[in-house]
């Protein structure tokens, strides 16, 4: 077994940004923050620019060049004109750039790519306290001040816990992930103090586990493991991680320090699935697939994402509901977004047994009676186990003849809805393999492999 130090050693050797690297990031980082204080004092807008995250704090892996930048204006500015300013302000300096985007969170923003660096630049309010914030990404300056106020020392124990992340699939707090936060590893590791000690930690966690810091906590939270945010005592860091994320943390935690390996850092990238191994998998498994496929709406995936999961969950529920028991499900998206479900079986019986109310409720046992008196049906009405049963023909006896005629009356999204009424196209099991794209076929070979 290869020591632990000499693991550490290499993946920080090959994580850490060299100072080439670093002084590019800061280079830029100064001269976009010069340019919105100087546009600012020649326009007379009161703003002025700070650099917030792991660049600013010191805990950016080598080979990210992402920058936030933040515009900031005084808290008792007015929402519109923040907005149009901040974004007046933000396109001015991209245009400098190779290219950029206008993106919608709580607010838009601008995403630009200058001198090959990805930068947002976000319009914020300089509020005092995070307590007093008008807008989500307000409390992040906060967070800067915090972690830098108590990261020294840590920063390598920072990207070991970030890159460790990465490697099993938990990093990232995007509502696509639901994963591990930049600012929930940094809490973790002050918290615990090392690397190390988070892994030993977890592998004891418990569901409902309060890590508070400044034990401050003001809010009872639900949620599987509670991270009460330093600089905002009501907020939940660890909010947006899923349980199944916080799990295989812990397995793979447990794991490691049992049998130290340098693999666990680097993410697995599956071969997309070819034709031939897709068509062996499904007659092995001898379950049925059906997929959806639309036009992905050109939002951003915090936008897009809560959306398809949305509609995979009521579709799901839909499946369910007609009889049609689903094994697994998933979503993928890029130009074209897929909803995916793997089925048990995608045909059913036309005989459906239909338990109706108790012998004895006189009212309800009347008017079910009374209903099947004259329906079509296979059988009279009957008692078994006390209850009225009925067989009855089912409405949908075939899984992709049910989400043909009735998906749109799922619960869509905003986005997705229009996406959809304009067309959708139903797959079923070797169709899906029309589908040539690559990110696709390695989304299929996570989706059977997990």
């Amino acid at each position: 077994m290869t020591d632990l130090n000499t693991i550490k050693a290499s993946i920080i050797s090959s994580i850490r940004p060299s100072d080439e690297e670093r002084n590019r990031l800061k280079t830029l980082a100064e001269r976009i923050i010069e340019r919105i204080n100087s546009i600012g004092k020649a326009e007379n807008i009161d703003v002025n620019g700070i650099l917030v995250g792991s660049s600013a704090r010191g805990t950016w892996i080598s080979g990210e060049h992402d920058l936030d930048i933040f515009i900031m204006f005084p808290p008792d500015t007015q929402r519109q004109f923040l907005e149009e300013k901040g974004l007046y302000i933000a396109r001015k300096i991209a245009a400098e750039g190779e290219s950029f985007e206008e993106r919608y969170a709580e607010h838009p923003y601008i995403h630009a790519v200058i001198d090959g660096f990805e930068v947002d630049l976000v319009p914020a309010f300089n509020v005092e306290s995070a307590g007093e914030i008008k807008s989500a990404v307000d409390r992040t300056p906060f967070h800067n001040k915090y972690v830098i106020s108590r990261i020294k020392g840590l920063k390598d124990d920072v990207l070991l816990l970030k890159q460790f992340q990465k490697g099993i699939g938990v990093y990232g707090s995007e509502l696509k992930t639901h994963g591990f936060s930049g600012y929930l590893v940094e809490l973790l590791v002050i918290h615990y103090g090392s690397f190390e000690k988070v892994l030993e930690a977890a592998c004891d966690w418990k569901f409902g586990l309060v890590i508070d810091i400044e034990k401050h906590g003001t809010i009872v939270h639900k949620d599987p493991i509670v991270v009460i945010d330093p600089t905002d005592p009501g907020r939940n860091v660890a909010a947006a991680l899923s349980l199944d994320n916080m799990c295989i943390f812990m397995d793979k935690a447990c794991d490691f320090l049992k049998n130290f390996d340098e693999s666990y850092f680097h993410p697995k990238i599956p071969q997309p699935l070819r034709d031939t191994d897709y068509e062996n998998i499904i007659r092995a498994r001898e379950t049925c697939l059906i997929a959806v496929e639309f036009d992905a709406p050109d939002e951003v995936e915090d936008v897009l994402y809560p959306q398809l999961y949305k509609l995979e969950e009521s579709c799901h529920e839909m499946l369910e509901r007609y009889d049609f028991r689903v094994y697994n499900s998933g979503v993928w998206a890029k130009e074209k977004a897929v909803v995916l479900y793997e089925l048990e079986s995608a045909n059913l019986p036309n005989v459906k047994k239909h338990t109706g109310p108790v012998v004895g409720t006189k009212e309800h046992a009347s008017a079910f009676k009374s209903k099947y008196e004259t329906t079509n049906k296979f059988s009279n009405v009957y008692i078994r186990n006390g209850k009225y049963v009925v067989e009855i023909p089912r409405k949908y006896s075939n899984a992709r003849k049910l989400v043909e005629s009735e998906i749109l009356k799922c619960s869509l999204g905003k986005h997705i809805g229009v996406s959809m009424r304009k067309k959708f196209i139903v797959m079923e099991n070797l169709e899906i393999m029309n589908i040539r794209d690559e990110e696709f076929r390695r989304f299929l070979r996570r989706f059977f492999d997990k």
